[in-house]
Formats: structure tokens, C-alpha cells, sequence
């Protein structure tokens, strides 16, 4: 049931508390029907109504394991996605803000991907030497794409163990949409850099060579993160200048350059995982979000450890930043009154091929 715009105006006029507030009083209300999921780059007035936080790969496996009548995902688009398509028939999926979605997932889509394949096809037979991986930071037609077509989904946390299965197959994958996950990864495996190739999804035959396509393993997607890639080499050289004992711990969806600068090259999971289990006294350099950065400085600061955020300009996920207190209100008291706003659905043929790319990879 649609909700007149004047009803998400009337909540945008509450203060901070009143937020607060009536967001834990509908919680309490909705009681076991309700887990809501958040995002570990989720701003803090949203984050600590979070039931579980994780990464991509962990909520994915929280939604397909909860049990309750509505999630409510505090992420972006595709991770609702993710949830609704490993989710039961009669859960539903909620996301606070349609509008909060992924400038690197809008970088690959059927179409270009499936152009992509056709041009492919043109210098081999892509279906008999290709494996399509798609990142998690995509939409459900992408993965739907890669289950059709014998490949499957891949998070930061396990690209190289995806990256392994997929050569155990085929001799080649094509990666998408994140070129600096792919070959930072792969690099990492033991892959020099000529064996990589960037697909230029804008040209044709992706500005390669045929003689390029057939000497390459790796086809990279031209797609990056616009938050990841603030982040360079300099910013960690004048840090070390400063302060020669830090570690530098980075995501590999930073660039190559900063990775191979870094100490520490992780998922989410793994850079925070790593700063907790670092000795006190600790100085970190961290090249990822801002608001889980800040969150790791104030968790560890009483044990004298100090995070910083690698890049001198300030920037946040600001598709991430869209879900706020006020959406998430507005979706919960909706729920207390019947009515179920702003529900993902991804189609169900769509949905049965996407699942077995997302099973393939949970498989692993």
C-alpha cells in the first residue's frame, strides 16, 4: 500500500530522540516478527538498531537463516536483493530507502555484461573456457546471469576461494563489476599482471584485442568503488612518515597501488577482526568507510589502540548514508499499522538462477 509523501515529510520534522525513541518502541512491538540487518558502513543513529551487523557475505547468510516475517535490511539495493532471493517465499524484505543503492553495481548490467559475452564469443567459445563471476555489489540479473552460465557470486571475504573454483573449471574468468577486487586477488594467488586484462565496457570488444583476449585468465570488468578509490599511495607514505610504526590495513577494493602499500590487505570482516585482535597501543591506517572506521576508533580507544581513515578528505558510501532514522521509523510504524513499504522482490525466474550462483559460492 502505497504512503503519501506528506507522511515521510511529517517524520522528517522529528528531533534525534524522538527518532530514537519511537524506532525502539516499534521494535518492541513487532517483537519476533521483525530482525533487522545492518551493514557494518551504516551511520551510528542506525547501526545500533541493527539486530546482527556484518559484511555482505555474513547478512547474506543471516537473512537465508532467519526466521522472522520481516527483515528489514539497513544496507543498499543489492543486498536486499540478496536477502529476499535466499529468504522464504512468505518473508518479506524491506529497505528503508529505495534510493540507497550502489554506484559500482550500477556500473554492470545485463545488458552491457550480456554484449560482453556476445563480442566474447566472437574470439572463443565463452560457455566452454569463460567463468562469469559476479562480486556481491551487483544486481540480482547479474547473478542470475553467472548461475545460468555455469559461474557464480563472490564477496570480498571469499573471492580467492571462488577465484580457485572457477580455474579448476574453465581457464578463464570474466570478473565483474570490480576491477580492484578481481586483480587484487589474483595477484595475491600468485597471477602476474599480464595474464589480466581490463574490459572496457564502453568500447568495442572492450578495447581488446582478440590476440589479448585469448593470451589473458583474467577479464576485469572496468568498475571500482568511488569511496575505495579515494584512497592512494601517498596518503600512506606521509602517514608512515609520521608515524613509521603504524600498520596500514586496506580493502581490496582500494587500488592495487595502495593495496601492495598496505600491511594488511582484508575484507570488512577481516579488517575488523584484525584491529580487535591487534596488541594494545596499536596505530592503524585503515583505507575503507568512514563510519566503521570511526566506529573501530571509539570500540578501541580505551585500549590505547588508534584507527584513522586513510584518506585526508572526508567521504562516506552516501548511497549507504540515504538509510537514516527517519526511513527506518517510517517503515516500522508502517509495519505496526498493516501496511509493508518499500519491499524488494526480485522475480522468481530471475530469483531461481541468481540462487544457484549464491549457493555455489555459500557451497564453498
Amino acid at each position: 500500500m502505497a504512503v503519501p509523501a506528506v507522511e515521510i515529510q511529517q517524520y522528517s520534522a522529528l528531533d534525534e530522540a524522538a527518532y530514537q525513541d519511537r524506532i525502539q518502541a516499534a521494535r518492541a512491538a513487532l517483537g519476533d516478527r521483525l530482525v533487522i540487518l545492518g551493514h557494518h558502513y551504516q551511520r551510528e543513529e542506525v547501526f545500533r538498531h541493527a539486530d546482527y551487523a556484518g559484511d555482505s557475505l555474513k547478512l547474506s547468510r543471516l537473512a537465508a537463516d532467519s526466521q522472522a516475517e520481516y527483515t528489514i535490511f539497513c544496507g543498499v539495493h543489492f543486498m536486499a536483493e540478496v536477502a529476499d532471493i535466499l529468504s522464504r517465499p512468505e518473508q518479506v524484505v524491506i529497505l528503508p530507502d529505495l534510493a540507497a543503492g550502489c554506484s559500482m553495481a550500477d556500473m554492470a548490467n545485463l545488458a552491457k555484461v550480456s554484449r560482453a559475452w556476445r563480442e566474447l564469443g566472437k574470439v572463443l567459445d565463452p560457455d566452454e573456457s569463460i567463468t562469469p563471476v559476479t562480486y556481491i555489489n551487483s544486481v540480482a540479473e547479474l547473478k542470475a546471469f553467472c548461475g545460468q552460465h555455469g559461474g557464480l557470486v563472490c564477496t570480498s571475504s571469499n573471492a580467492r576461494q571462488v577465484l580457485e573454483w572457477s580455474f579448476e573449471r574453465r581457464e578463464k574468468v570474466l570478473f565483474f563489476p570490480d576491477e580492484h577486487l578481481g586483480r587484487n586477488t589474483a595477484h595475491a594467488m600468485g597471477m602476474p599482471l599480464d595474464d589480466m586484462v581490463v574490459w572496457d565496457f564502453n568500447q568495442p570488444m572492450g578495447g581488446l584485442t582478440p590476440d589479448q583476449i585469448r593470451s589473458a585468465r583474467l577479464i576485469l570488468w572496468k568498475g571500482f568503488c568511488s569511496v575505495h578509490q579515494l584512497f592512494k599511495p601517498e596518503h600512506i607514505d606521509n602517514f608512515l612518515a609520521r608515524y613509521p610504526d603504524a600498520k596500514v590495513i586496506s580493502h581490496p577494493e582500494a587500488s592495487f597501488e595502495v593495496c601492495q602499500k598496505s600491511h594488511v590487505v582484508g575484507s570488512t570482516e577481516s579488517i575488523i577482526k584484525t584491529v580487535a585482535e591487534s596488541p594494545p597501543g596499536t596505530r592503524w591506517l585503515v583505507g575503507t568507510e568512514l563510519n566503521l572506521v570511526n566506529r573501530l576508533h571509539e570500540q578501541y580507544k580505551h585500549e590505547g589502540k588508534s584507527v584513522h581513515f586513510m584518506s585526508p578528505t572526508i567521504c562516506m558510501c552516501s548511497t549507504m548514508f540515504r538509510i537514516d532514522p527517519c526511513h527506518l521509523l517510517w517503515v516500522l510504524e508502517n509495519l505496526l499499522e498493516g501496511r509493508v513499504v518499500n519491499r524488494i522482490m526480485v522475480p522468481e525466474n530471475e530469483a531461481a538462477q541468481a540462487r544457484v550462483a549464491l549457493q555455489r559460492m555459500l557451497e564453498l
